[in-house]
């Protein structure tokens, strides 16, 4: 393939590092050397993570959560424009300003749709196995770039303004990559088989709704445990989905992914574990009840939930 996987991780691995560059000189963070250091081994990570060493990357990983859970992670000074600066940006920009936002899932929606199985020579354009993400990556890239021009900023902008959020969300900017990562070693250590015994002698599996029920609540109680749908995933489509629901009564495996996932995303919003939607943002806004975000999100949950789950079933008949 012309563009992998790989060139988006390398992109944003250039973001976090050279975010952590300007942490490590910034004198009024009081936490400069180890805010440095934990973005800096993030930036690492990203950059070279395909060819560090499991061990080393353990022990990079480990670095990190310590200096995490010792407080080594505090804001710094960004130098952003004064109030009065951004209403005259916001003035002589208007709606231009909307244009970069928008056109994230615009072209990602292209490149999914447009570029698939499309090939330059002997090589595909973007890689067919993470064509979504690769798309996602470029329209990002596409849009910094149209960013830039719009406000003639400087390239340096971008990666001081990464840095500002990047410590802004702090260890939780890495949170989904670590749950993701659980739920790969949940599913090697045999957790899905063990999530499957157990429904076998609670649920009639001759029964494709109660089936489908405990593979859409088990995919919102595993995320709201682990905080990340993509965690979830693998154990429950391991334990429920392939043997029961794939392999017993022959679901379309694509419909099943793609439900079982919005299920997951249920638990997302019902869940602190989900730091980075739920419990960043209620610090960025400085709320005073940090679970006020979750608080709001669990109706809407519990409604999407029980309709995912009528959604699947309906569709599976």
């Amino acid at each position: 393939m012309w563009i992998s996987m790989e060139w988006i991780y390398v992109f944003l691995g250039l973001i976090a590092l050279g975010g952590s560059l300007y942490t490590f000189v910034d004198r009024k963070n009081p936490r400069r050397f180890t805010s440095g250091l934990f973005f800096a081994l993030y930036g690492i990570s990203l950059l070279f993570g395909s060819i560090i060493p499991p061990f080393a990357m353990g022990l990079i990983v480990i670095v990190m959560v310590l200096i995490a859970g010792m407080g080594g992670l505090k804001l710094g000074s960004y130098g952003e424009a004064t109030a009065e600066e951004r209403q005259q940006n916001r003035q002589r920009l208007g709606n231009w300003l909307f244009v970069p936002a928008l056109l994230i899932p615009l072209l990602t929606i292209v490149g999914s749709l447009g570029f698939k199985e499309v090939k330059i020579g002997e090589l595909f354009v973007l890689d067919q196995k993470n064509i979504t993400l690769v798309s996602l990556g470029l329209a990002t890239l596409i849009a910094l770039l149209i960013g830039m021009a719009l406000t003639k900023s400087s390239p340096l902008t971008p990666v001081k303004e990464s840095r500002r959020l990047l410590e802004a969300i702090s260890w939780a900017a890495v949170l989904p990559q670590m749950l993701a990562t659980l739920g790969t070693i949940f599913t090697s250590a045999g957790v899905g088989t063990v999530v499957s015994d157990l429904v076998a002698q609670i649920i009639p599996t001759h029964s494709l709704f109660w089936v489908v029920f405990a593979y859409c609540i088990g995919m919102a109680l595993f995320t709201m445990i682990m905080g990340n749908a993509f965690a979830a995933f693998p154990v429950m489509t391991a334990g429920i989905a392939i043997p029961l629901l794939i392999g017993q009564f022959g679901v379309d495996a694509n419909h099943l992914a793609a439900i079982g996932m919005f299920a997951g995303y249920c638990g997302t919003l019902m869940t602190p574990m989900a730091a980075n939607f739920n419990i960043v943002p209620a610090a960025l806004l400085d709320l005073k009840d940090k679970n006020h975000v979750i608080r709001v999100q669990f109706p809407t949950a519990l409604i999407l939930l029980a309709f995912n789950i009528l959604l699947l079933y309906f569709i599976s008949l």
